[in-house]
């Protein structure tokens, strides 16, 4: 059993079987189920976990509490990964309150059907408190990070901010990997549109004295919070984390690839600080999706396909637009054998995208890269050295 603090305990659990998160997602290192519970004259228990876990979490809690009965459940997130257990929970500990806003417990209702709740709910609204005796705990709601009913929690006797899933990650606790990659990739995968209702939630945030921040994913994060806190204000406001150029490429034959590598070899001869580049049929798209929200300047290269674009690279489109992409310099270089009209494909997608700024060049590739592209290539590398 972890300590958070003295009378705050870690129950989640690690999900090594996991596949897919949220059905789409490699995860190689499994996922955490994050649950705690604060122990004082009345027991809170934050979140519970997903639906394969019921007996581990019930024992985790078991463990914290000893003989002791919990008071509240506080449901921060009705997401299935963590509220799987309300029902479990609630038979397990009757006597127990189930705390949320309006929003929680008609989701409540959609998932548990006949859910009777009469003298268990207690419905709190946005800035309201409640009392566990040494521990005071404040309700600051979050709604679209990233569900309407999200709401954060924080304890000013320990000064921790539960933050539901904000500033969460993909990978299990025990995985042995950098916070910020997977950080990233959880947040532009899954947080990324709703960028402007995080900065809402910061701004309350910036208000607290947090000393701990403990997410429904990942670590619980107790040093260097700037850092943090940071790093989700710059992928929040859509700003540029790293100095680079990402660029993304389909290729059929190998041509586009060549004159994709081609660039990437000039503007590393031209002093670029880094050069990210993925083919995007073969590497995992979220990765994709993070690099180029990670980067203030985007080079999409691929193939005519159906008088259209080739179909990875239009996923990959609709992920960053759909995600809110903007503030960048985008780049193309386009290829076709008879008739390229993937160039306007691609600007027709960003059409209702913010900010975005095309390079006066565009490359044409006819089939092969030739001397007039390399051409091409080199102003392209020049402009977006600039």
């Amino acid at each position: 059993m972890n300590n958070v603090t003295n009378d705050i305990k870690y129950i989640g659990v690690n999900d090594h079987e996991i596949d897919l998160f949220e059905g789409q997602y490699d995860v190689p290192n499994g996922m955490a189920y994050n649950s705690y519970a604060i122990i004082d004259e009345k027991i809170a228990v934050f979140d519970t976990v997903d639906a394969n876990f019921t007996d581990k979490w019930l024992a985790n809690l078991k463990e914290a509490i000893g003989d002791r009965q919990p008071d509240y459940l506080i449901v921060q997130h009705m997401e299935p990964d963590h509220s799987a257990n309300i029902l479990n929970f609630i038979n397990a500990y009757p006597n127990a309150k189930i705390v949320g806003n309006s929003k929680t417990f008609a989701m409540m209702s959609n998932f548990f059907d006949g859910l009777d709740l009469t003298d268990k709910k207690i419905e709190v609204k946005d800035g309201e408190s409640l009392s566990l005796g040494k521990h005071e705990l404040t309700f600051i709601f979050a709604p679209m990070v990233h569900w309407p009913e999200v709401m954060f929690t924080y304890d000013s006797t320990d000064k921790v901010l539960f933050s539901a899933d904000a500033f969460g990650k993909f990978g299990a606790l025990d995985a042995d990997e950098d916070w910020a990659c997977e950080a990233r990739r959880y947040y532009f995968g899954i947080v990324g549109k709703y960028g402007v209702q995080v900065q809402n939630v910061l701004k309350k945030a910036a208000a607290l004295d947090i000393k701990t921040i403990c997410p429904l994913h990942g670590p619980v994060l107790s040093e260097n919070l700037p850092y943090y806190l940071d790093l989700y204000n710059t992928w929040s406001s859509y700003g540029v984390e790293s100095e680079g150029i990402f660029i993304a490429y389909t290729s059929v034959y190998g041509n586009t690839k060549k004159a994709a590598e081609l660039l990437r070899d000039k503007l590393l001869e031209k002093g670029c600080p880094k050069v990210a580049i993925a083919d995007l049929a073969r590497e995992d798209m979220a990765e994709s999706v993070e690099d180029a929200f990670r980067y203030g300047k985007l080079v999409i290269a691929t193939t005519t396909y159906n008088a259209d674009i080739f179909p990875f690279m239009k996923h990959f489109i609709l992920d960053l637009t759909e995600r809110g992409y903007q503030n960048r310099t985008i780049g193309i270089i386009e290829n076709g054998s008879w008739a390229p009209t993937a160039a306007k494909a691609v600007k027709t997608m960003f059409e209702k995208s913010k900010n975005i700024s095309w390079t006066e060049t565009t490359v044409t590739v006819k089939s092969a890269v030739k001397a007039e592209n390399i051409a091409q290539i080199e102003a392209l590398a020049d402009e977006l050295m600039k």
